[in-house]
């Protein structure tokens, strides 16, 4: 029987590994931006464009960001957030 060839998660892209520091450098910038409302730009890993929006909310329980981007809601894990910036950088 043959089958469609499939990746085992070995072979699988990795998402970059990022210390302590680094992922708690990120969750200050989310909550930052939150608080002032602003627009902002995600790097989200695995996606080829930026996600620009404001954000809504973060879920501790879920560990998801929701975003409010051109009238949808976009609902993006916070380990594959790669980078923050704001819209006045």
């Amino acid at each position: 029987m043959t089958g469609i060839p499939t990746l085992s998660k070995k072979h699988a892209p990795q998402r970059p590994a990022r210390d302590e520091f680094e992922l708690e450098e990120l969750g200050s910038q989310l909550f930052e931006a939150q608080e002032e409302g602003g627009e902002i730009f995600l790097t989200v890993w695995g996606l080829d464009e930026q996600v620009r929006g404001r954000i809504l909310s973060m879920d501790p329980r879920t560990r998801l960001v929701h975003i409010q981007s051109r009238g949808d809601t976009l609902k993006v894990p916070y380990m594959d957030i790669m980078k923050v910036e704001s819209s006045r950088d």
